[in-house]
């Protein structure tokens, strides 16, 4: 027996009505193409990878996390963070390409096969394989048991029963509840040595893609949850659902409602980057046509008015310019004082200058993110 979906309350209801809306018009938002969608895409994935990896003690700077989407390598992470790092973006690029899969299919070795991915550099960790024995989650700074997960013997039954219920299960649940759901009872199953976590939240985000109203990088819910308070909030969601033992009798009422507040709150805040996206975007262009630069270098201005480092490999590979374009690109900006460059030959990059922070602060600024469950 699985964790029952709970009976959804009114005010359920109408969050997930919200919800609906905002994610028909981000569809439509991002379906008409713009020069700063990929950029955007970019770095939800980025925020992705780093969130969920935060709450299991992986700390990798959102740039890091960006490298990796890129296929860059990292400027301040550790060797072995940075195998956790492009483990876990391997399988979320898979999970992108398993949204569009037409012989798509839930399976054992699906989940196995992602498992594998994120956890493949340490193979004392058995990765995609289920563990061979109990397992036990304790409090990291009081020593206290906090869970102790089903029998090992249990664990196929009981990922059978999930794959079957993801197959057919409930077809009339609201699919954000279904996502979370196969959440809750996959993190509760404990099915692996280790990566229990991050896989549950890979799951939520494939059961979403699967839907394909949105790409996986706009649904997904990982940054929220490694955001700060929003992780203890987490964990303290996941114990009064789950309980500190395999409890599939307990409510997950709360579970539910913590998980669409999460989702909305999410919401809101990806079409806030969208808003933000257009109108720099608006502002970069105006400001290059003036100076007599070519449309090309709004990117690279767009993405270090956003924060980021602007490599030039990346710069080059982001507009399709050879070696010496990109060189050029970049020092003329630098020259026109929007960017100043960092380091020495291949560890170079350029930062936002106080003059392009200026020039797009109008256009980030952040407007309140609301729980919808406080309003």
């Amino acid at each position: 027996m699985l964790y029952q979906t709970p009976v959804l309350t009114d005010d359920d209801k109408r969050v997930l009505g919200e919800l609906d809306t905002m994610r028909d018009n981000l569809r439509y938002q991002i379906a008409e193409p713009h020069r700063w969608t990929g950029q955007l895409r970019r770095t939800l994935i980025a925020h992705a990878i780093q969130g969920s990896n935060s709450i299991e003690g992986y700390q990798v700077s959102l740039d890091d996390a960006a490298a990796a989407v890129a296929g860059d390598e990292p400027v301040e992470t550790s060797p072995q963070t940075w195998e956790v790092i492009t483990g876990y973006r391997d399988a979320l690029t898979y999970v992108q390409q398993l949204a569009r899969s037409r012989e798509f299919t839930w399976q054992h070795m699906l989940v196995n096969a992602l498992h594998f991915m994120m956890l493949r550099h340490d193979l004392a960790k058995w990765p995609g394989r289920f563990r061979p024995g109990d397992i036990h989650i304790d409090e990291a700074h009081t020593g206290r048991r906090v869970y102790t997960g089903p029998d090992a013997d249990d664990v196929p039954s009981l990922i059978s029963e999930l794959i079957e219920w993801l197959t057919d299960g409930e077809p009339e649940t609201p699919l954000l509840v279904r996502a979370s759901m196969a959440h809750l009872n996959l993190v509760k199953i404990h099915p692996w040595r280790d990566g229990n976590g991050r896989m549950s939240r890979c799951l939520h985000t494939l059961v979403l893609a699967r839907d394909g109203v949105l790409a996986p990088e706009f649904s997904s819910i990982e940054e929220w949850l490694g955001v700060g308070r929003n992780t203890y909030a987490y964990y303290d969601a996941l114990g009064e659902a789950g309980g500190r033992h395999w409890q599939p009798d307990n409510d997950t009422s709360k579970w539910i409602r913590f998980c669409l507040s999460a989702h909305h709150q999410q919401a809101q805040l990806v079409r806030q980057r969208i808003d933000q996206a257009a109108h720099l975007w608006e502002l970069l262009d105006t400001w290059s046509r003036r100076n007599g630069l070519p449309e090309r270098v709004v990117s690279a201005l767009h993405l270090a008015a956003t924060g980021g480092r602007v490599r030039r490999t990346l710069y080059q590979r982001d507009e399709n310019l050879t070696d010496d374009q990109a060189t050029r690109d970049l020092r003329a900006l630098v020259r026109a004082g929007m960017i100043d460059q960092h380091g020495e030959t291949r560890g170079r990059f350029y930062l936002a200058s106080p003059a392009l922070r200026d020039l797009a602060a109008p256009a980030l600024r952040p407007k309140e993110i609301i729980d919808p469950y406080r309003q």
